[in-house]
């Protein structure tokens, strides 16, 4: 008996948990692959959401039980795969800055926005086409203060400059916020929506979890500025108002466990859904990186898009902090 004892000891010693080989843990996201994944965001969760644009969560599931592909259609009869305004004036805005050296020059984002608006976009919001046309009238890179333009616009399209800021300091981010912002959107709440998500997206290519994100990042935020207090109530069909917008993506970023899930989730409350779809892609991408996107989403999305997509993320960041 004693020798039987001795023997299992001896087994359970030699195979102790802390003696055992560790699995692998998967490799962390670099910062060039989060700044990628989050360009393909904002287009994917654009693409995703604007079958369900204008549409309220008891019509969605009514007419799709849970939206989760990417199928075109909606009210602008889009194709599978075809962007909006969203990943359009990305676009343009990330022109404006890889040919100004990474600069955020406010001449060169209004007339980035101006051409984009000529090419006839598929859509184009009217807080968005006032700023573009007073810019062409006037020759002024930024709009008066109104109450009018506390919408989406601006933050929808602002991820190059939050890439092209990366290790800046705040007064330099806002800066650069403002020079793109206020060519439509000269308002103090969506300027503070940029603040957000510029610490935001700031933290998540620097590798910060998702806890860090919650708890050292929006609740401070929410807690210094009421306005943008994202619990407890869900914010369903959220409009294109920006307050609106935050809530309804924070809601889904902090609720949800990946990349999918994430969108999925924000864009089947619907209402203003492309654009609560492209800023929770940005924010989602930034912090789940590239590995985590659905192969399937990628296929369906408009091959040159996805392409400027796929790399330009990183060419937006500083040479200082690739990697």
């Amino acid at each position: 008996m004693e020798r039987a004892c001795f023997l299992l000891e001896s087994i359970q010693s030699a195979f102790r948990s802390d003696d055992l080989p560790k699995p692998a843990q998967p490799a962390q996201p670099t910062t060039s692959a989060r700044a990628n994944a989050a360009m393909l965001g904002v287009a994917l969760g654009d693409a995703l959401g604007a079958t369900l644009e204008f549409m309220t969560p008891s019509e969605i599931r009514h007419q799709f039980g849970l939206h989760h592909e990417i199928i075109g259609g909606g009210w602008l009869h889009l194709k599978p795969g075809q962007i909006t305004d969203d990943t359009g004036m990305m676009l343009a805005l990330s022109d404006a800055i890889l040919q100004n050296n990474g600069q955020v020059i406010p001449l060169a984002c209004a007339k980035a926005f101006d051409g984009w608006m000529r090419n006839r976009p598929v859509d184009i919001g009217n807080t968005v086409r006032r700023g573009i046309v007073h810019f062409r009238l006037s020759g002024q890179t930024a709009v008066q203060p109104s109450v009018e333009a506390a919408g989406n616009g601006a933050l929808m399209r602002c991820l190059p400059v939050i890439l092209a800021t990366f290790g800046a300091d705040e007064t330099e981010t806002m800066a650069a916020w403002q020079a793109q912002a206020h060519v439509t959107h000269n308002n103090a709440l969506s300027d503070l929506s940029g603040a957000l998500f510029m610490q935001l997206i700031h933290a998540a290519l620097a590798g910060a979890s998702k806890r860090q994100l919650l708890n050292e990042v929006a609740h401070p935020f929410a807690k210094a500025h009421p306005e943008f207090t994202f619990r407890p109530k869900r914010r369903d069909y959220p409009s294109g108002y920006v307050i609106d917008t935050v809530q309804a993506v924070l809601q889904a970023f902090f609720d949800t466990d990946s990349f999918d899930e994430c969108l999925v989730e924000v864009v089947n409350r619907g209402g203003d859904s492309d654009t609560t779809g492209a800023i929770a892609g940005m924010l989602a991408g930034a912090h789940y990186g590239l590995g985590a996107i659905p192969a399937r989403w990628l296929k369906q999305l408009d091959p040159h898009i996805r392409e400027r997509c796929t790399s330009e993320g990183e060419k937006l960041l500083p040479r200082s902090q690739l990697q």
